[in-house]
């Protein structure tokens, strides 16, 4: 595989003008690697090339995966002055007997603190690509309680070629199996947990979309939210994008956008499964970032924060009813009150869409959509992990009941069924004794394993909403991973919707 012939990784992730970027190197046989750098929006620019770089050889520490590698540095990037905020793609290449071996690596630009240079930032959802990275051994779903940051990326995660079955969602239903991404993943030889997380698969196909409709975005990393928040002072951005699969947020990084959004900016999350999971960033390095993003999860007992005077830091969800801070009250929905949608056997013939529910939305301008009709089906935006709320309904229109910590004004503009996994639909069933997914929200949730408590959140839904803070600023919700998967001319209305929400909420005044 490419990935053990030549990797590398970038330390720090995320750098300001005037920093400097280390790329840590491991090829096969010590091969000098060629290095090019390239900022990837609407076009590729390739900023730097170098030729020959000295890699060394360098084995995969035993505990990568939870301490790092710790390779040297093997060459800097310093960025010039022209370079502009975004994210900047490392491809790394080797000859092996004359065979080309290419692996990927990335950093971001972001702006520097007190210096927008466009309305609008897009932190990247880093810490889910960490989260679902097993480079090394386990991540957070395979026994791991914490990954290190200083390792590579497995392949699948930085880049993807072209393929049916690339998204996770499935598109030609029934799949129950999920065959078409299974095969997809091991025929290219990818992580199989990269279809869950990773650049190519939400954000870079809306940052390519935006900039090509005359968009400036800045971007940043999910950390810099909590290692630089004068990033998001009062007034600095109108505007907050969460696009794609944005799952694992630090308590320092909601302070910084529940701050923003309590100020009066503008916050858009055009993502699903958002702020689900409470994650901690430790281990500061020397140069600054921390190393460690720490997430026990199923293994909560385990934190040593549990059954401390510390235990809002719990790393269990956001939702759990131990630390008291669902991420409904910054996003407007959760995913304990959604699920899957179009995930093997999970809503396995749903329609991928929304039922539109309140068409005189300023959202919906100049879409021509109406009351009732199907929103987003036809490049079915709606699909793998989805958002909702707890809901009634008068005169047969829905309605936040707030019980679960939904803002009182949270209109719900668009709905579509999901569920989480049961015993009997889990990609990967729960082994004897262990709770099912539906089973374990319901009990963090709620405080108890009656099944009754489960029963309350069976039936979830993707909800595509939006609310008005107390201070002005306007909060928007798609309750779904793929909305980005709806531009780029395969849905009009859903391109109309996204230019209107960057027209109105990400101008400034």
């Amino acid at each position: 595989m490419a990935y053990e012939t030549v990797t590398g990784y970038c330390w720090p992730q995320s750098i300001a003008p005037g920093g400097v970027i280390g790329l840590h190197l491991s090829s096969a046989g010590g091969r000098p690697v060629r290095v090019e750098v390239a900022r990837v929006g609407a076009t590729r620019d390739v900023v730097l090339v170098a030729d020959g770089v000295e890699a060394g050889d360098h084995p995969t520490p035993l505990g990568a995966a939870q301490d790092g590698c710790a390779w040297p540095v093997a060459f800097e990037v310093r960025p010039e002055a022209s370079w502009r905020s975004g994210y900047y793609e490392v491809v790394l290449d080797i000859d092996v007997d004359g065979r080309a071996r290419r692996s990927h690596a990335f950093f971001v630009l972001r702006p520097a603190t007190g210096a927008p240079t466009a309305p609008m930032l897009l932190p990247l959802a880093t810490n889910t690509w960490h989260a679902y990275n097993d480079f090394g051994g386990r991540n957070l779903y395979s026994g791991g309680t914490s990954v290190a940051l200083q390792r590579p990326m497995r392949a699948g995660f930085l880049h993807k070629p072209a393929g049916v079955g690339r998204r996770v969602t499935v598109l030609h239903p029934p799949d129950l199996r999920m065959a078409s991404h299974v095969g997809y993943l091991t025929l290219n030889h990818l992580s199989p947990w990269a279809g869950s997380a990773g650049w190519p698969d939400w954000e870079q196909p809306f940052i390519a979309w935006a900039e090509r409709q005359g968009y400036a975005v800045d971007v940043c990393t999910n950390a810099d939210l909590e290692e630089h928040p004068g990033l998001l002072a009062p007034g600095a951005y109108p505007l907050v994008l969460s696009v794609g699969h944005d799952e694992y947020w630090s308590s320092a990084m909601r302070d910084t956008v529940e701050a923003h959004i309590a100020a009066g900016g503008n916050a858009a999350f055009l993502s699903g499964n958002t702020s689900f999971w409470q994650v901690r960033h430790e281990d500061p390095t020397p140069e600054g970032p921390m190393g460690t993003m720490v997430g026990y999860k199923g293994f909560f007992k385990s934190d040593p924060v549990y059954g401390t005077g510390r235990i809002g830091e719990l790393t269990s969800m956001w939702s759990d009813h131990e630390i008291g801070r669902p991420e409904n009250h910054m996003t407007g929905v959760s995913f304990a009150r959604g699920g899957y949608h179009r995930i093997g056997k999970v809503v396995a013939r749903g329609a991928g869409g929304y039922t539109v529910h309140r068409a005189d939305h300023w959202l919906f301008d100049g879409t021509g959509i109406g009351y009732g009709d199907l929103l987003g089906a036809g490049a079915t935006v709606v699909g793998y992990e989805c958002d909702g709320c707890a809901f009634t309904t008068r005169d047969g229109l829905p309605y936040p009941t707030g019980e679960d910590g939904t803002p009182e004004s949270f209109e719900i503009l668009g709905s579509a069924p999901a569920a989480h996994f049961t015993r009997a639909t889990a990609t990967r069933p729960p082994a004897p004794g262990e709770p099912s997914e539906l089973e374990f929200v319901a009990a963090r949730l709620f405080g108890t394993r009656d099944p009754a408590a489960a029963a309350r959140i069976e039936h979830g839904h993707a909800m595509l909403g939006s609310y008005t803070s107390p201070a002005g600023g306007t909060v928007v919700t798609s309750g779904s991973t793929d909305w980005a998967h709806g531009l780029a001319g395969r849905d009009p209305q859903i391109e109309r919707i996204t230019a209107n929400l960057l027209d109105r909420l990400g101008t400034r005044s």
